[in-house]
């Protein structure tokens, strides 16, 4: 089982909503920059303009690129004591927020008003006015028992944490840290590009955090997406299923109607890459009480560790 959950606890702390992922990318970066010497194979980094705050890490002759978003949702503060989403967190009433602005590091509380037609406002209570425009994120509250962790954005951090631990064992692949996932996608595609370009990486794994239904359960493994609000070509999903059965990682398949990830930007950009969603189911979605099974995680990972050796 894995056990060390250090990492991710740091990496939830970190600030990092939509639009503003400077933070986390820097933490990530410096973090590659202590631990590289020791992993298999000293990859390739490729950072900085062009490519915004989107990390990639190519190791030997990669064939497959994984793909985790570092960026959360969270809010806006408008004008007066409003608020703004960024992404699609649940809105409900009390949740602790955070953030700093010119003043420094304030807390807050969520506040939603039903008007009289039933349209909700979102709007912030605090000890003081917060200068319109900052970011507020879910306050940090990581919970840990021998069965599950629980926090706000395991969605993904915890995407970013199985990317980080599969780095240390890669010989030939590549690791894209993404941008803007939960507000309309942004990096993907150029990433995608660069990979095909010079290195010609046409395969993408998904790195993301699922949610539970009647059809996906926790305990019953890592997710396979065969479809959500996109769809993989059959093909390439075809394989990696026959190969996650070769894996002896535990895993059950998903068929949703409506979701996205990473994987919708590529289906829409103009690169032929072949993409599968694959990542851990969670409950209470886009809430500080995201909750994980830790074999689930375990799963997720030993399939990753298979899957990029296979495709």
């Amino acid at each position: 089982m894995t056990k060390d959950f250090d990492l991710l606890k740091e990496l939830i702390s970190i600030p990092g909503a939509s639009s503003d992922e400077g933070t986390i990318a820097a933490f990530i970066l410096e973090y590659i920059n202590k631990n590289a010497g020791s992993w298999k194979v000293l990859p390739e980094v490729i950072s900085g303009k062009p490519f915004q705050d989107a990390i990639i890490l190519v190791f030997g002759h990669p064939n497959t690129a994984v793909y985790a978003h570092m960026d959360t949702i969270g809010f806006s503060v408008g004008y007066e004591n409003e608020l703004m989403k960024i992404g699609g967190p649940r809105t409900i009433e009390g949740m602790q927020l955070v953030g700093e602005d010119s003043i420094g590091l304030i807390e807050a509380e969520l506040l939603v008003i039903e008007d009289e037609d039933g349209t909700k406002k979102l709007q912030y209570v605090a000890e003081r006015m917060i200068d319109r425009g900052t970011i507020l994120t879910f306050k940090p509250n990581f919970r840990e028992t021998d069965e599950f962790v629980q926090s706000p954005y395991l969605d993904n951090r915890l995407g970013v944490w199985m990317a980080l631990q599969l780095a240390s064992s890669i010989e030939n692949g590549a690791i894209v840290f993404s941008t803007y996932e939960e507000h309309g996608g942004n990096t993907v595609s150029f990433c995608a590009n660069y990979l095909l370009e010079n290195y010609g990486v046409n395969q993408a794994l998904i790195a993301d955090i699922t949610w539970v239904t009647h059809g996906v359960l926790h305990g019953g493994g890592v997710a396979i997406s065969m479809r959500d609000s996109g769809l993989p070509r059959r093909t390439y999903l075809n394989n990696i299923i026959d190969l996650a059965k070769e894996s002896g990682a535990k895993f059950q398949l998903e068929v949703e109607s409506s979701g996205g990830s990473d994987g919708i930007m590529l289906q829409k950009s103009s690169a032929p890459i072949d993409w599968c969603f694959i990542g851990a189911p969670e409950d209470h979605v886009h809430t500080p009480d995201e909750i994980v099974y830790k074999s689930d995680i375990e799963n997720m990972l030993k399939l990753y560790r298979f899957l990029i050796n296979h495709l």
